[in-house]
C-alpha cells in the first residue's frame, strides 16, 4: 500500500529556529499506528526560504535547544 498523506496524524510539532536553520521536532502516528519521533531540518537558501536538507549529526548548542522540544514531545506518546 503506498503512503496516503491523509492518514498521517501530527500530534505534535515544535520548531527552533535561528536566522538561517530551522530544526522541527514533531510526533506523527500513520494510520492510527504507533507514535513516532521525527526531527527534521531546513536551512535558508539564497532567497531566504526555507529547504529541507539531511539532519546528519547535531552541534552541542542544536541539540541543548531540541532537548526541552524532546521532552515534550515524548509526553504526548
Amino acid at each position: 500500500m503506498p503512503y496516503d498523506s491523509n492518514l498521517d496524524e501530527k500530534l505534535y510539532s515544535k520548531p527552533w529556529e535561528t536566522d538561517d536553520l530551522k530544526i522541527t521536532v514533531s510526533v506523527f502516528s500513520y494510520n492510527k499506528g504507533p507514535k513516532k519521533l521525527q526531527i527534521s531540518r531546513e536551512t535558508k537558501d539564497a532567497n531566504g526560504n526555507f529547504r529541507f536538507a539531511k539532519l546528519g549529526r547535531l552541534l552541542k548548542d542544536e541539540l541543548e535547544a531540541i532537548l526541552p522540544l524532546i521532552q515534550e514531545a515524548f509526553v504526548t506518546m
